[in-house]
C-alpha cells in the first residue's frame, strides 16, 4: 500500500506541475465541464468507429453496453443527494439482490454458453476448457487484489474512512473490480450469436453497480464533498468498465477460438468478485437472513428473464 500511495504522490505532483493544467484549472468551472465533455465525446465517437471498422458491430455493441452499466454506478449514487445514511439492512439486502443477479448471469451467459461454444470448437473439451478460463479468471483477480489496494464495500455507518486518502484508496480499489465487469460484458457481445446473453448480462452488471455507486458516494459527502461531486467520482468509478468492454469485445472478435477461455476467464472473475466483495459485505450486522433471501430473488429475476429472453 505504501509503495501505491508513493506512486500516487508521485503522478500529484507530476500533474501539478505541468503549466497546461494549471491552465485548465484558471478556467471558469463551467468551460472545464466543457473541454472534458468534449474530449470524452470525441474519444467515444473515435472508439466506436474503431471498433467497428476493426472488429465488427458486436464488438461495438459490446463497448456501448459496458458504458451503459459503468453509468448505473452514477445512478447508483444519486440518493446519495437525498439522504445520508442508509440502514444496514436495506444496504446488505441491496447487495444481496445484486450477488443473485451476478450469480445467475455468470452461470446463464458465460459459463454454459462457454461450455456448449467450447464443445463446438474443441468436441468434448468444453467443460475442461471453460474451468481452466475460470482459474485464471479468479487468479488474475486475486493476484490483483493482492497488488493493489483494498478496501471493502460497507455501509456508511460502518465506514473508518476518515480522510481523503483513505476514501481515495476505497475508490481505487472499486474502480479497479469495475474492470473484469467490462471484460464480461464485452467478451458475451462479442461472441456475436449471444445477444440475448449480452443482454442479461449487461442488466446484471448494471443492477450490481447500483449498490457500488451508493457506497462510494456516501463517505465522501460525510467528508464534506459537494454532493453532485460525490456523484460525479462515483459514476467516474464505472470508466474502467468501457476500457474492459474494449479488450473483451476485441479480444474474441479477433481470436474466435479463445471466446471459450475467455467467457471461463470472465465468469471466474466474477465469481471472485461475488464471493470475495459481495457476499460477505452482506452478512454483517445481524442481516445475514435478509442478504440471503435477497440474493436468493435476485438469482429467480435473473434466470426468469433468460428463459423468456433465450
Amino acid at each position: 500500500m505504501a509503495t501505491f500511495e508513493s506512486k500516487f504522490e508521485s503522478l500529484s505532483i507530476w500533474l501539478n506541475s505541468q503549466p497546461i493544467y494549471h491552465r485548465f484549472l484558471d478556467r471558469p468551472l463551467q468551460q472545464r465541464y466543457g473541454i472534458v465533455g468534449s474530449a470524452l465525446f470525441l474519444l467515444l465517437i473515435i472508439t466506436t468507429v474503431s471498433l467497428y471498422m476493426l472488429n465488427g458491430e458486436y464488438a461495438v455493441y459490446g463497448f456501448l453496453a459496458s458504458i451503459l452499466t459503468g453509468l448505473a454506478t452514477g445512478i447508483g449514487a444519486l440518493p446519495a443527494i437525498f439522504v445520508k445514511h442508509v440502514s444496514p439492512r436495506l444496504f446488505n439486502g441491496m447487495l444481496g439482490l445484486s450477488a443473485g443477479v451476478m450469480l445467475a448471469a455468470t452461470a446463464f451467459a458465460l459459463i454454459i454458453p462457454g461450455i456448449e461454444f467450447g464443445n463446438e470448437v474443441w468436441p468434448g473439451h468444453g467443460l475442461w476448457i471453460v474451468s481452466l478460463g475460470m482459474l485464471f479468471g479468479g487468479g488474475f483477480l486475486h493476484l490483483t487484489d493482492n497488488r493493489l489496494p483494498h478496501l471493502h464495500i460497507k455501509t456508511n455507518s460502518e465506514y473508518d474512512l476518515d480522510s481523503i486518502k483513505k476514501v481515495s484508496l476505497f475508490i481505487f480499489a472499486v474502480t479497479i473490480h469495475n474492470f473484469p465487469e467490462g471484460i464480461s460484458v464485452g467478451v458475451v457481445f462479442g461472441a456475436g450469436n449471444l445477444d440475448n446473453h449480452g443482454t442479461i448480462m449487461a442488466m446484471a452488471i448494471g443492477l450490481q453497480n447500483l449498490p457500488e455507486g451508493l457506497a462510494v458516494a456516501l463517505p465522501l459527502i460525510a467528508l464534506g464533498y459537494n454532493k453532485w461531486k460525490a456523484v460525479l467520482v462515483a459514476t467516474l468509478t464505472g470508466l474502467m468498465e468501457p476500457i474492459g468492454g474494449i479488450m473483451g469485445a476485441t479480444m474474441v472478435a479477433l481470436f474466435g477460438q479463445v471466446l471459450p477461455v475467455a467467457m471461463g476467464f470472465a465468469g471466474g472473475a466474477m465469481l471472485f468478485v461475488i464471493s470475495e466483495e459481495i457476499i460477505p459485505q452482506t452478512h454483517n450486522n445481524g442481516t445475514s437472513r435478509t442478504a440471503t433471501f435477497s440474493l436468493m430473488v435476485g438469482f429467480i429475476i435473473m434466470m426468469v428473464m433468460e428463459h423468456l429472453l433465450g
